[in-house]
């Protein structure tokens, strides 16, 4: 009776060992997932907004530089005419909170007079590369540029346009 019961405890231990060792060949757990949406971004030109170098003379030409804060400065022989009013040009980014963001300006910008023989003059345009939308998800974009003025540029009045690209980082 004592061999039964030895072998019975012996059997049920193998028994057990092969159990065990049968659920050490499979495994499972759980992983998490994660996705964020983010809202798209957006740039809108503010309302009336230009980016305007103001009333010069040309001289024998050089430049003239608006800053962002549409502060207008001339080098060269060119000279500002008071009572004109240089401003930065002005846009809105919108999109979600505390995001950072690209900045990109066309280059190759040009203004013009119209007519048949149109005069032109290139202007390159300052924006900044980078920046942070604020925790209600905007950004007032602020644009400045410098315009090269050539030495006897004709009189008239110029216009062109220019385009600013944002992208989230």
């Amino acid at each position: 009776m004592k061999k039964i019961a030895l072998m019975a405890a012996l059997a049920a231990g193998f028994a057990s060992g092969s159990a065990q060792a049968a659920t050490g060949n499979t495994s499972t757990a759980t992983g998490t997932a994660n996705a964020t949406v983010v809202g798209p971004l957006q740039i809108t030109h503010t309302n009336g907004a230009a980016l305007n170098f103001g009333s010069f003379t040309a001289g024998t030409g050089g430049t003239v530089v608006v800053t962002a804060a549409g502060v207008a400065t001339a080098g060269g022989d060119v000279g500002l005419v008071t009572g004109s009013t240089p401003t930065a040009d002005a846009f809105t980014v919108t999109g979600t909170a505390n995001r950072a963001f690209n900045i990109a300006a066309s280059t190759g910008n040009t203004v013009s007079t119209g007519g048949p023989a149109p005069a032109t003059m290139p202007f390159s345009v300052s924006a900044g590369t980078s920046a942070t939308l604020t925790a209600a998800g905007t950004y007032a974009l602020n644009v400045g540029g410098t315009l090269t003025v050539a030495s006897g540029q004709a009189a008239g009045a110029y216009t062109g346009s220019y385009t600013v690209t944002v992208t989230y980082q």
